[in-house]
Parts: structure tokens; C-alpha cells; sequence
């Protein structure tokens, strides 16, 4: 029964799937509850659409059973949200015997099956079994797929126990229409992660589309991710659909997403809520279905934090979380890559793979290794290259640079291809810091007068890339 507040009741059961109860009424819920406790599930109930929505942002349900005529927040509304909170629920609709139009609807929202109200007991199990059993054959599918790419060489390499939860994940997730996102250091192998993601889904044979969004201008990435109308701006000589157009009805992957500007974040906020994208120059807005998955470096909720990232975008994009271990983390896995990178390069090369000495074993084991998989890549790389003509590749000189804020920045410009101004503003802006916000040290630093400093300053508040001006000293 609903409690003084009207939230969530909830019910224990020692086992069994967790399954959530949406109806206003009373009596539906109570019987439910008792009924689905008795054959062993555990219950939670919801009396009303925002109520439920509530519960599916603190619980991941196994089973949601939902009916659609909720007061206030419909339950195709509530169906709608769903996927940002519940990526694995399966959802089954219970509606009156004038609702079934509106449940057919549901169904092409990704609902399981449904139900006329007052559902008998004995059908009810049925389809709550059937609906199980297709979460886990997908979940299996999705396993199995893993590991026969994995046979072949073309995804996840290592068996550390990181690795190992790390597939879990993605066989859990994959087959489900959540959005991802995936962090983890520069180097760990997150597009590798995104592509597992699209390959083990049932999108698999639909377009995977990439960006990096740190590559490119604010105009240029609202262009291509967008797409826009001939003549809306210089250089538009046609029009072009974009990138989320191209993604139709497959996984559309964006890349450092903390480094978008304010504007493009507004924009795919709305493309998220809506599922419609606007071309830049107006027109109508074109229904697209897509899976996102998104990646970063940094802690977005520290972004969110210093006002550089929009929380409501941030919840949208975190509906499930995965973090990619970077390589000190993974053991052994790195002379699995290691053996992994000498047999492709020597094969590339056509040149017999040169054995890995003992010294060069311990040594590979020992580094610390800043630049994760693709550092051990390239010292691989180059040492099959350089060795090619010896038995065996002796001790490297694999420790890691004195690694500077100055150092890490280039090393993040370099790989993450930032244009002239982006090296520009963040270096300021690190010098910035260093100087404890003072304007004529930073300004005396960098070489430049304090009007201009504070000039540059004031555009980096506007974009959104620093939280407040600092105070100009007397």
C-alpha cells in the first residue's frame, strides 16, 4: 500500500527477478504484489507515472509492468523516458479494452507485450516468463557473439579480472536500446569498446558512424552532426544530411562529447529528448532512430560541477555507465597485447616475430604505461621494426617521460587533433591556474598585455570553457 507520501511501496522477497507495479489503483497493485511475491519475485510499486519514473532512476528492474492510463504523466510517457533509466527492463503493458490502439503504440516504443486489464494471473506468469526468457536469450546472443569475435582476433584482447567484468558489461548492455557512456583514460580503447557495443546488438548489420568532437570547429561538428539546408551558411552550396541522419537504425558514437560547445550541447540534448534532428538553416525536424554511445576522458561530473557541461545532457547521456581500465590496471593482459601487436606488425612487415627476452618480460610488466594500449602498441611496433633481424627484442627503454601539465596537454592536442585555438585557450587557461588566477603574472607569463588576456578571458566565459572572470587587480 502507498505510504504517507504517496511514493514507492515496496515489498521483500528473499529471490527472484525485481519487478515494479505502475497503476493508480490501489487494489490492482495490492493484488499484484501479493500475487507476483507469492511465486517468488521481488516487488516495488509505483502509483503514478513521475512516481515511477522516480523508482526506475534508484532500482534496475528486471520486469516493468506499466498501465497506460496513468493520471497526469501518461504511460507512454513514462514508456518514452524508460530507456535513459531502465536498459535492460522489459516492460509489459497493462490497458483497458478501449486502450488497445495506444498499446500497439507502446510495443513500437520497445514495450515487451500487453495485457487488458484485469489481467488473469495464470497469462500474466506467461508472458512475464516469455519476457525474461527474451532478455536472456539476448544477453546469451550477445556473449556469444563476444566470443566468437574474440576467436578471431577482432575485439577485446585479455582475460584480467578488469577485462572480464568489463565483457560482462557489454554482454549485459549491448542488446538493449541504452545509451553508453564510456570513460576512461586517453589510450584505454574506448571506440574498441563502442564498436563491441554495436557489433553485439541487433544494430549490428546498421551503420556504425564515429566523431571526434574534440577535431573539429563548433560550426564544422554542428554541421556534420546535424547536418544543413543549402545556402544557410558560407560554403553550404547543397544541402546534407548528418551525421545522426547517416546513423538511421544504427549506433552513432561520439568521441571526447565533454569537449562539445554550449550550443552543440543545447542541440543534442534536444535531438535526445525529441529523436528528431533539425538541419543547421531550419526546416522540418526528421524523425531518426539511433543508439548513442558516447565516450569521454574526463570526469563529467566534475565538468557539470564548474558549469563547463549541462547537467541535464550529463543525465542523459550517463544511463549506463561503463569504464574501460587503463592498462596498469590489467595484469597480464599486457604481454597478451603485447604478443598481440608483435604477430600484426610482423605480419604487416613480413618478417618473422623476434621473441620478447626475459629482461624485456619484466620490463613490460613494470612500466607504468601513460599512454595505455596504444603506448604498448607503438613501443611494440617499433621494436619489431628496429629488431627485425634478432632472435629476440632485448630490454627497451620503455620509462615513461616526466609527464608535465605542459607535456600532457601537447600529448592530448596531438592525439585528439585540437585546432590552433583550442591549444591556445587551454593553455592560457593552465597558465591561468598555475598563477593562481592572477592576471598581470598570467599576462607577464605568456608574453601578452593584460587588455588582451583579459579580452581572450572574457570569450572563454562566453563559450562556456571558464566558469567566472578572474578579479582584475588594482
Amino acid at each position: 500500500m502507498p505510504d504517507a507520501t504517496g511514493q514507492v511501496e515496496a515489498m521483500t522477497a528473499p529471490t527472484g527477478p525485481l519487478v515494479l507495479v505502475v497503476d493508480d489503483d490501489a487494489n490492482v497493485r495490492a493484488m499484484l504484489s501479493t500475487a507476483l511475491t507469492g511465486e517468488g519475485y521481488r516487488v516495488q510499486s509505483a502509483e503514478s507515472g513521475e512516481d515511477a519514473l522516480k523508482a526506475m532512476s534508484r532500482e534496475l528492474y528486471d520486469l516493468v509492468l506499466l498501465d497506460l492510463e496513468l493520471p497526469r504523466m501518461s504511460g507512454l510517457a513514462v514508456l518514452e523516458e524508460a530507456p535513459r533509466l531502465q536498459g535492460d527492463a522489459q516492460f509489459i503493458i497493462l490497458t483497458g479494452a478501449g486502450s488497445v490502439a495506444t498499446a500497439v503504440e507502446a510495443i513500437k516504443l520497445g514495450a515487451f507485450d500487453y495485457l487488458q486489464k484485469p489481467p488473469s494471473l495464470a497469462e500474466l506468469g506467461l508472458v512475464m516468463d516469455r519476457a525474461l526468457a527474451d532478455r536472456d536469450r539476448r544477453r546469451e546472443l550477445a556473449r556469444l557473439r563476444l566470443g566468437a569475435k574474440e576467436g578471431k582476433g577482432h575485439t577485446l584482447i585479455g582475460d584480467s579480472l578488469p577485462m572480464r567484468r568489463l565483457r560482462a558489461e557489454l554482454a549485459r548492455v549491448a542488446p538493449t536500446r541504452a545509451t553508453v557512456l564510456i570513460s576512461g583514460e586517453t589510450g584505454t580503447g574506448k571506440e574498441l569498446v563502442a564498436q563491441t557495443i554495436h557489433a553485439l546488438s541487433d544494430r549490428a548489420a546498421k551503420p556504425f558512424v564515429a566523431v571526434n568532437c574534440s577535431a573539429l570547429p563548433e560550426g564544422v561538428l554542428e554541421s556534420e552532426l546535424f547536418g544543413h539546408l543549402r545556402g544557410s551558411f558560407t560554403g553550404a552550396v547543397a544541402s546534407r544530411r548528418g551525421l545522426f541522419e547517416e546513423a538511421a537504425d544504427g549506433t552513432l558514437f561520439l568521441d571526447e562529447v565533454g569537449t562539445l560547445a554550449p550550443g552543440v550541447q543545447v542541440k543534442l540534448l534536444r535531438v535526445l529528448q525529441e529523436r528528431r534532428v533539425q538541419r543547421v538553416g531550419g526546416g522540418l525536424a526528421v524523425p531518426v532512430d539511433f543508439r548513442l554511445v558516447a565516450a569521454t576522458n574526463v570526469d563529467l561530473a566534475a565538468e557539470v560541477a564548474a558549469g563547463r557541461f549541462r547537467e541535464d545532457l550529463y543525465f542523459r547521456l550517463n544511463v549506463v555507465p561503463i569504464r574501460v581500465p587503463p592498462l596498469r590496471e590489467r595484469g597480464n593482459d599486457i604481454l597478451l597485447l603485447a604478443a598481440h601487436f608483435r604477430s600484426r606488425y610482423a605480419e604487416e612487415f613480413g618478417i618473422t616475430p623476434p621473441d620478447f627476452s626475459p629482461a624485456l618480460v619484466q620490463r613490460l610488466l613494470q612500466n607504468r604505461w601513460r599512454g595505455n594500449v596504444r603506448q604498448l602498441e607503438n613501443v611494440i611496433q617499433r621494436a619489431v621494426i628496429m629488431h627485425s633481424s634478432a632472435r629476440a627484442i632485448p630490454v627497451l627503454p620503455l620509462e615513461d617521460p616526466v609527464v608535465t601539465p605542459e607535456s600532457e596537454l601537447l600529448d592530448r592536442a596531438a592525439s585528439e587533433s585540437w585546432n590552433l585555438d583550442r591549444v591556445e585557450r587551454e593553455y592560457i587557461l593552465l597558465v591561468l591556474e598555475r598563477q593562481e588566477g592572477h592576471l598581470g603574472r598570467t599576462a607577464a607569463f605568456l608574453g601578452i598585455d593584460r587588455r588582451t588576456l583579459y579580452r581572450k578571458l572574457r570569450d572563454y566565459q562566453k563559450g562556456g570553457h571558464l566558469a567566472a572572470l578572474p578579479a582584475q587587480e588594482s
